[in-house]
C-alpha cells in the first residue's frame, strides 16, 4: 500500500456498535437474532443499512433481486469496483454475527476510508446479498446465484416458504425490488469477511483464517417406503421398517464421511417419519443428506458410494426407496492474487493467520464464477453458528475488519 499499512486500523468501536444496534432489529428469543430474508425484520434492517450508507456518502443501488449496491466512487469512475460484503438475513434462530458482520466489516471499510480522507483508484461497493441463508426460501445464497448465472431469476421468483408465500411477492411486499437488471454490474473484485462457523481458529489460537477453498456440497433427499404395522404384534423378520433403514442410512453417511478425512464431512440434518406413532412402525421415512468436500472426486465418490449402500440398505429390508439431488455446489477455489491480498494484510498488520477450508456454503461461492474472489474469517466461539448463543469478540471482529481493510484497499489502489 502506499501508506504505512500497520498504522491504517478500522475503527473497533464504531463496528462493534453497529452490529449491537443491527442485532436489536428481529430479536430471537434467546439473545440471538430472526431476521429472515424478505420479512418485516429484514426490511427494517434493509432500511437501517441504507441509512449508515447514506450518512457515510454512498451511492445506492438495488437490483431485481432486491440485493442492495452501495458506491463509493473511485478516482476513475470507469475503472470496475472492487465489492465487498455478505448479508443481513439470518437464520430462525440465528446469531448477530452470521453474515452481518461481513455487510458491516465492509461498511466500516468506507467509513475509515473517509475519516482518513483516503481516495481509492477503483470505487468500492458494500453489498448486502438477498437471502443467503435459504432458511424462509430455498435455496441458500439466492440474489448472488441469480447474478452469477447459476439460479433463474423467474424460477426464483416462484419458489415459496411453507405457509405459500411467494418469493417474488415478498420482495415487493417489502418494497426492495430493485429495477436495476441482476448481474450487470463488472466487478474488479469481491471480499468477504465471516465468522469462520468453525473450531478450528479459537481452538489453535489463530486470528485470521485465509480461504483458500470452499466445500463443495450435495444435498440427496431420501424417500424410503416400507410397510406401516403394529409395533406389538408384527414379528421381527415380517417387519418393513422404514426407520430402520433410515438409521443405517445415517451410520452409513457417517462412515463414508469419515474415510475421506481430514476434510469431507457428511450428516443427516432434516428428517421426518411417518406416520410418527409410537405403536406403528414407520411407514415411510424422508430426510437430507448433506455431504460436503473441496475435492470435486471426493465428492462424487462420496456420492456413489452412498447410493450404492442405501441400494443395499433397502434391499436388505425389503423397502422401496427414492434419491433426488435437492440441491449442489461445485468445491471452489478462490483467486490466487485476492487470496494473496488477505494473507498480505494479515502478515502486515501482525495477525497470526493460516490458510482454511470454508465448510458452509456463502455467497462468495458463487460470485467466485464471475469475478475474483477470496473470504477472511474470524474466530467465533465453540465455533458455534446457527444458534442463538452464537457469538465473537470485538478484537475478532476488529482483526477480520484490519484485514478486510488493507486487502481492499490495496486491490483498489491508492491515489496517491
Amino acid at each position: 500500500m502506499a501508506a504505512p499499512g500497520e498504522n491504517l486500523r478500522i475503527n473497533p468501536e464504531r463496528l462493534w456498535d453497529s452490529l449491537m444496534e443491527m442485532a436489536k432489529i428481529g430479536p430471537g428469543i434467546a439473545g440471538g437474532n430472526n431476521r429472515q430474508t424478505l420479512t418485516d425484520e429484514d426490511g427494517e434492517g434493509r432500511h437501517l443499512f441504507k441509512r449508515w450508507c447514506d450518512a457515510a456518502g454512498l451511492e445506492m443501488g438495488v437490483d431485481e433481486m432486491g440485493t442492495m449496491f452501495a458506491r463509493r466512487e473511485g478516482s476513475d469512475p470507469s475503472l470496475p469496483p472492487v465489492y465487498v460484503g455478505s448479508h443481513l438475513d439470518t437464520q430462525p434462530t440465528g446469531g448477530k454475527f452470521d453474515g452481518v458482520l461481513g455487510v458491516l466489516g465492509g461498511l466500516e471499510v468506507v467509513r475509515t476510508l473517509n475519516d482518513l480522507g483516503i481516495r481509492t483508484k477503483h470505487p468500492i461497493v458494500v453489498t448486502n446479498w438477498t437471502n443467503e441463508e435459504g432458511a424462509r426460501f430455498a435455496p441458500a445464497m439466492m440474489a448472488s446465484g441469480v447474478f452469477a448465472g447459476v439460479l433463474d431469476q423467474a424460477d426464483i421468483y416462484q419458489h415459496t416458504d411453507r405457509n405459500g408465500k411467494k418469493f417474488g411477492e415478498e420482495l415487493e411486499r417489502i418494497g426492495w425490488k430493485g429495477e436495476e437488471k441482476v448481474g450487470d454490474r463488472k466487478i474488479h473484485a469481491f471480499f468477504e469477511l465471516h465468522i469462520e462457523q468453525g473450531p478450528i481458529l479459537e481452538d489453535e489460537g489463530i486470528d485470521i483464517g485465509v480461504v483458500t477453498h470452499g466445500q463443495g456440497l450435495k444435498w440427496l433427499q431420501v424417500t424410503l417406503t416400507g410397510k406401516e404395522s403394529h409395533t406389538g404384534s408384527t414379528p421381527m423378520p415380517k417387519r418393513r421398517n422404514a426407520g430402520l433403514g433410515m438409521a443405517r442410512v445415517t451410520e452409513l453417511v457417517h462412515e463414508v464421511a469419515m474415510d475421506y478425512q481430514p476434510d469431507a464431512v457428511g450428516a443427516i440434518g432434516h428428517m421426518e417419519v411417518y406416520p410418527c406413532s409410537r405403536n406403528i412402525i414407520a411407514g415411510k421415512t424422508v430426510f437430507t443428506i448433506d455431504i460436503r468436500s473441496p475435492e470435486k472426486e471426493v465428492l462424487d465418490a462420496m456420492d456413489g458410494r452412498i447410493r450404492e449402500g442405501i441400494d443395499l440398505i433397502c434391499e436388505a429390508l425389503d423397502i422401496k426407496y427414492e434419491i433426488e439431488q435437492v440441491g449442489h455446489f461445485d468445491p471452489v477455489t478462490f483467486d490466487e492474487n485476492c487470496v494473496k491480498a488477505v494473507r498480505d494484510a494479515a502478515e502486515r498488520l501482525g495477525y497470526s493467520h493460516r490458510n482454511i477450508v470454508s465448510g458452509a456454503g456463502h455467497d462468495a461461492c458463487w460470485i467466485n464464477r464471475v469475478a475474483p474472489t477470496a473470504m477472511v474469517f474470524c474466530p467465533c466461539v465453540d465455533g458455534l453458528s446457527h444458534n442463538e448463543a452464537e457469538d465473537i469478540s470485538k478484537e475478532w471482529a476488529a482483526a477480520g475488519a484490519d484485514v478486510l481493510f488493507h486487502a481492499v484497499v490495496e486491490t483498489a489502489g491508492i491515489v496517491g
